[in-house]
């Protein structure tokens, strides 16, 4: 690899991020009180399932457990020991044996540090306990008034005091309140906690999965209580940046006497500090009303009968608790906003003086920072407006800015569907539950690596990304199977009409279709509808081309015909699940088809229109392991296979061209003019748009069709890739200049730079093995800016681990008799030695036709399955590619056609070289399940086969020019994965 990156290192800062917040939480309460007094502070006795029930309400954490006593020794045996750890004591004033005064005492005593409050049940007891009593060690004095919410706030507000300092380090914003009259902060304490908790839960309905809600949570305002005027001030002055609001009583404590005009100095105070905090005077005498009028602060009057919902409706309105209020500067409510998307849509529409109100006073990032935005309040917190030429030049710089940062959050994650939030512009999101199946994890993974690492940045000019994308869970899929019946009659059905038939027939749930169609409604861009099941994709098993994908235009004009069309690609990709081609390959693993379950990718599909055409510029396969490398190049290199068009012509090992992303110019079969001309890519593959979906669906993938190069140079596409061939001068040309033949030869992008192709790949499969610490193999599509300076468009496609390289064991291949040989390959995928083939399936070359390619993979798919019926597994030899699908390059089976094969010979034509084709899907699970993977070109010295010998040997059966031999003692497989070589032994008694 070029390096190695340290993850923990690199992300460390944003790993962090709302995780290292909140350090000090309450775990573990100690509640210290008679039975008689715990029954009346919970009223029927369940004061654990209250406190339990309130913390679930306000929270996805988990809530505190809590311990109770009747007596302060009791506490201090349970202080004292070591576990479980006690972080928070709520104590009656009158215990059974010493009053809370002496318990604070005895735990100071102790040297044991936890913080303890005063909880009473009655107000004038309480007062007495004050006046009385030393109130050393006693952190807050709290009165039960019947509401449950009062343990909530005293856990909170504890908990606020601990982590402040360090949270609001970070950007945690903070409210001041300043109150000393017990009763009236253990009144409004609970309503201020639960509009924090409104506030957090409606930033959770944006915030995605369970574990951003989990951690936005604890990006939660701070609420601090202070009850002297010194305290107040004194906290302003360490938090001041980060308060967003501030509460006050107007009469409290000053100095050493209690003073009326402590609220009106406390202000003054912070005005000369910050002058556009707002404030809120609070007092039980009316008349206050006018010094709060002279200060310009709000007002709540103590005693009005609706003073709670007063306080909750100012916080809302004036505090950022609740929607973004639009005002004009009179204080006329325009418009709102309840989150970031209608925030943007809002921005773009509302008059310029409030735009200018609202700037002025830096309420954008008030109320971003209030709902945890802390990067994007900071970013927008130093802008003024006359930073700016005009109003609008304001508004255009918010509305990007907002937009931009909204879209880029929804990256590297997979966030539950939600129609009010789904634009079908950015991310991942996902219907129902259960698993994301195979490909969606890689998809998600890959997503999560690009926006941790910012890859972006490195190439400002390509946007490089996970294409947005829908995931049905395989929840879906087992609701679906199981409710109708489907499953248990898919398993045991023979036929896969009959199966297919039954499945489209069943309707979806309804959920389901309804966020479907909220899906088709916004998503107005071609599709690729593609499995994801529970086994796809793993490493040992990536089961790669045997599910269905199913590509849609999704341009017909009713948007009930295009859900129609999308429902029954879901439907069709999970009938594939059941399909003889799936049978075939879990055979070779471990599990039965009952155990599998599907998700359904619904993907936007990368790629630009060209009249009736759909297709990308480049599309292609990039492997971290290249297990054929060639000098220069070496092994960890990693290779890469493109195409012009569609990805169909790579997985099905057509035409394309092969090079190292680490060294771009190193382009295997093209390094020669012969190479060139005869594994160059002539046809490419499109979506065609604007068709009508025949009776019975699309076959196969959907409406694809090839076109020759003649219509990709008409639609301006090849010219980014292509190249002309002179047959006068006998040379190829870079880029479209001259006349001549056209090919893909991608020369002006590897060659003169044209897109950083080989440099995003390099980077991305770099990135993917030092995630997986597997080697990996990536699919991609790209979309190149049709003008200089436009942004490209690079879809990360698919992630997927591969198996490590079995090449642990050493095998010799020294001293072997030559004679004893009857193949020899210097290009060998595999590892050991294999002794148990006495069946072999040959393709002679001297009678094989390409023109009869098809009937050739018929008559060795029924040699297969009748050898996979005696469980005979067997050497397969034969020439060209196996699994190409172009009728020229080899024989286009596919993997269920040879599933039984241990050894795997692809010998090269008598006038063409035959290359391994590491990017196709036949490829990959020719890796995976570890066969035998020999190549041979003897027309050019690598490797040979003795074909005279193997005509020469007994048969069981023959079919055209496919032979069935089989030997008494079976031939013998030995490979050196380390140096890629192999040989196939003839058996001892089997020479002929």
């Amino acid at each position: 690899m070029k390096s190695s990156i340290d993850f923990s290192e690199r992300f460390g800062a944003r790993a962090t991020g709302f995780r290292s917040l909140m350090r000090e939480q309450v775990r573990h309460v100690l509640f210290v009180a008679s039975l008689y007094e715990s029954f009346i502070l919970a009223e029927d006795g369940h004061l654990h399932e209250r406190v339990l029930g309130k913390f679930l309400e306000a929270s996805p954490r988990e809530p505190p457990f809590l311990t109770r006593v009747s007596s302060g020794r009791q506490a201090l045996r349970i202080l004292k020991r070591e576990r479980p750890k006690v972080d928070l004591v709520i104590a009656s004033p009158k215990l059974g044996d010493m009053d809370a005064s002496q318990l604070a005492a005895e735990i100071r005593a102790a040297e044991v540090d936890v913080p303890f409050v005063v909880l009473g049940y009655d107000h004038r007891e309480l007062q007495l306990f004050r006046e009385r009593k030393s109130l050393a060690g006693i952190e807050a004095l709290f009165l039960w008034q019947g509401d449950a919410r009062i343990l909530l706030a005293i856990v909170r507000s504890i908990e606020d005091r601990r982590n402040v300092a360090w949270d609001t380090q970070i950007g945690v914003p903070v409210f001041l309140v300043v109150e000393d009259s017990v009763r009236f902060y253990s009144s409004f304490l609970p309503v201020i906690y639960s509009e924090v908790l409104n506030l957090t839960q409606a930033v959770a309905e944006e915030s995605g999965n369970r574990l951003q809600r989990m951690m936005r949570a604890r990006a939660r305002p701070k609420i601090l209580l202070s009850t002297t005027f010194e305290r107040a001030l004194d906290d302003f002055d360490r938090y001041g940046e980060t308060i967003m609001g501030v509460f006050s009583d107007m009469s409290f404590p000053k100095g050493e006497e209690h003073s009326r005009t402590a609220g009106r100095d406390l202000v003054l105070a912070i005005r000369e500090i910050a002058p556009d905090v707002p404030i809120v005077l609070q007092s039980s005498h009316e008349e206050n009303d006018t010094i709060a009028n002279d200060l310009e602060v709000g007002f709540l009057h103590k005693r009005s009968p609706d003073f709670l919902a007063r306080l909750r409706q100012y916080m809302s309105s004036h505090l950022f608790f609740g929607d973004f209020i639009f005002r004009s500067p009179s204080g006329e409510e325009l418009d709102r906003a309840p989150d970031l998307k209608t925030l943007v849509e809002k921005l773009r529409t509302v008059p310029a003086e409030s735009l200018a109100f609202h700037a002025q006073r830096h309420d954008f990032s008030r109320w971003l920072r209030a709902r945890a935005e802390f990067g994007l309040a900071a970013e927008l917190r130093p802008r003024l407006l006359e930073d700016f030429p005009d109003v609008e030049t304001l508004r255009d710089s918010l509305v990007r800015d907002i937009d931009r940062y909204r879209r880029e959050r929804s990256r590297g994650s997979v966030n539950p569907f939600r129609d009010q939030f789904f634009d079908g512009e950015e991310g991942m999101v996902q219907i129902g539950g259960g698993s994301l199946g195979g490909k969606g994890r890689g998809l998600a993974f890959a997503s999560r690596l690009l926006d941790e690492v910012r890859l972006g940045e490195r190439f400002p000019n390509v946007r490089i990304s996970v294409p947005p994308s829908v995931v049905l869970g395989t929840s879906v899929f087992d609701e679906f199977m199981d409710d109708k019946g489907l499953r248990a009659f898919a398993l045991q059905c023979e036929d896969e009409a009959e199966t297919l038939t039954r499945i489209l027939a069943a309707p979806l749930p309804d959920e389901v279709m309804n966020s479907l169609e909220h899906v088709v409604r916004v998503m107005t861009d071609p599709l690729a509808v593609r499995s994801s099941s529970l086994l796809e994709d793993s490493p040992n098993q990536p089961l790669a081309g045997v599910y269905g994908t199913w590509l849609l235009p999704n341009d017909a004009r009713s948007s009930r015909e295009r859900l129609r069309q999308l429902v029954d690609a879901v439907k069709r990709v999970y009938a594939s699940t059941f399909s003889k081609r799936a049978g075939a390959f879990l055979q070779a693993t471990a599990y039965r088809m009952e155990e599998e379950a599907m998700a359904v990718i619904i993907q936007k599909l990368v790629g630009a229109a060209h009249g009736n055409r759909f297709y990308p510029h480049i599309s292609g396969v990039a492997r971290s392991h290249n297990y054929y490398p060639s000098p220069p190049a070496e092994t960890d290199d990693g290779i890469a296979a493109v195409a012009l068009g569609l990805g169909k012509t790579v997985a099905q090992g057509e035409p394309c061209l092969r090079f190292v992303p680490r060294r771009p110019s190193h382009m295997l079969e093209h390094s020669t003019l012969e190479g060139m001309l005869e594994n160059a890519q002539r046809e490419f593959w499109a979506l065609q748009l604007g068709q009508i979906l025949p009776t019975g669906g699309w076959i196969e993938e959907g409406p694809l069709h090839r076109f020759d190069l003649k219509t990709a140079e008409r639609d301006g596409t090849l010219h980014p890739v292509g190249s002309s061939y002179s047959h006068e001068n006998r040379a190829i040309y870079d880029g479209l200049g001259r006349a001549g033949s056209r090919l893909v030869s991608f020369a002006p992008i590897l060659k003169h730079g044209v897109f950083p192709l080989a440099e995003v790949l390099d980077e991305l499969l770099t990135l993917g093995r030092a995630g997986t610490r597997l080697p990996v193999e990536i699919e991609f599509a790209a979309t190149l800016a049709a003008r200089r300076g436009d942004v490209s468009e690079f879809g990360f496609l698919q992630l997927r681990p591969l198996a490590p390289t079995r090449e642990d064991a050493d095998v010799e291949l020294t001293g072997i008799d030559a004679a004893q040989v009857f193949c020899e390959s210097p290009s060998v995928l595999g590892n050991g030695r294999i002794d148990v083939l006495r069946d072999w399936i040959v393709v002679d070359r001297s009678e094989f036709d390409r023109a009869q390619s098809a009937e050739t993979a018929e008559y060795v798919s029924r040699f297969n399955a009748q050898l996979n019926a005696e469980g005979r597994p067997y050497g397969l030899i034969g020439v060209g590619r196996w699994g190409s699908t172009h009728p020229w390059l080899g024989i286009p089976v596919k993997w269920e056609d040879i599933s039984g094969a241990r050894v795997i010979v692809e010998a090269g034509f008598r006038d063409a070289r035959v290359t391994p084709s590491q990017g196709t899907h036949f490829y990959q699970n020719l890796a995976s399940f570890n066969v035998g993977y020999f190549t041979v070109n003897a027309n050019t010295g690598e490797g040979s086969v003795d074909w005279d010998w193997l005509r020469h040997q007994p048969e069981v059966a023959t079919r055209g020019c496919v032979r069935h031999v089989r030997f008494e003692e079976p031939a013998v497989a030995i490979m050196n994965g380390h140096e890629r070589r192999g040989v196939l032994l003839k058996p001892l008694n089997g020479a002929a």
